[in-house]
């Protein structure tokens, strides 16, 4: 059995990768990247979250979330992190099982809770796709968020809209 095989045999089934965000300058100019150098669609759509202030292209490369992050205001998220780091990989949201559960294994490991910059709340709390929560630790250098997605019921309760 080589490494990758052991290495599955380790693996933490109930979290998963559900996308991963790069901090950009320009998404218009990193979206033509990813067309040109990685075949991405050229009809992938570019957005506006207005609560978060931040223009987003979110493209799939076979089942991972890619999204890519413009602030739109000077002090913005993004354009922080690009001038402290550069453009990059700002952070990876883990789709989990359960959010509590995880927060929970998180802070017993010293794990700080960061603030949600578009809702102002600590902590997991509801936003449109599922309950969110980000810690003030990195990891490699990237930021971490916990999504526990709604499940049918919990949609049809919290109906939030826009990001």
């Amino acid at each position: 059995m080589d490494y990758r095989e052991r290495a599955k045999l380790n693996q933490d089934k109930s979290m998963r990768i559900k996308h991963m965000a790069f901090a950009v300058k320009s998404v218009d100019e990193a979206l033509l990247n990813f067309q040109s150098f990685l075949a991405v669609s050229d009809k992938t759509e570019k957005v506006i979250w207005e609560k978060a202030d931040t223009k987003v292209a979110i493209f799939f490369i076979n089942d991972i979330e890619f999204q890519l992050c413009e602030s739109l205001k000077e002090d913005g998220r993004f354009t922080k992190w690009i001038e402290k780091y550069g453009e990059g990989l700002h952070h990876i949201c883990y789709e989990v099982d359960n959010i509590n559960k995880v927060l929970e294994h998180a802070k017993s490991n010293n794990a700080k809770l960061r603030i949600c910059e578009a809702c102002n709340v600590y902590g997991s709390h509801a936003h449109p796709e599922g309950f969110v929560a980000f810690l003030d630790n990195e990891a490699a250098g990237t930021e971490i968020e916990f999504m526990q997605v709604y499940n049918d019921e919990e949609l049809k309760k919290y109906k939030i809209t826009g990001i």
